[in-house]
């Protein structure tokens, strides 16, 4: 599976999942998750949807193994920040470990995605022989 195709499938469970949590708060007149709902839908579908496009864009580091590893990355570390985020906001402080491992997973994502970003793939590298042109 190529980065961008997952990152876009997962991107849209998240955005549904959100969407179901505001509607949950909005018929419950009970915001309490509304920082939970804000973190999923910032990291889970806004996020990752823009991690898929620059996937797509690039072609070569979108057929990375460790580009799909970023995604899934990626998506651990929003699944647990926002569980964190919502237990501690219905008053359950001993969920503050689990949120900021959640940080810190996505710490790692960004860091991945980074190096991604930074080092040019393969395929992109051009090597002297191939730049230069015989003179006529």
């Amino acid at each position: 599976m190529k980065a961008s195709s997952f990152s876009f499938k997962i991107a849209t469970v998240m955005a549904l999942t959100g969407i179901a949590m505001g509607i949950g708060m909005a018929a419950s007149h009970d915001h309490s998750l509304m920082p939970a709902h804000a973190h999923l839908n910032l990291l889970g579908w806004v996020s990752l949807f823009l991690f898929g496009i620059y996937y797509k864009l690039n072609p070569n580091t979108d057929s990375s193994r460790l580009a799909v590893i970023q995604v899934g990355v990626w998506t651990l570390g929003t699944v647990v920040l926002t569980a964190g985020v919502a237990a501690i906001h219905l008053g359950n402080t001993g969920a503050e470990p689990a949120a900021a491992i959640g940080s810190l997973v996505l710490l790692a994502g960004m860091l991945l995605f980074t190096l991604l970003v930074f080092r040019p793939a393969a395929a992109d590298r051009i090597s002297p022989a191939v730049a230069m042109t015989p003179a006529e």
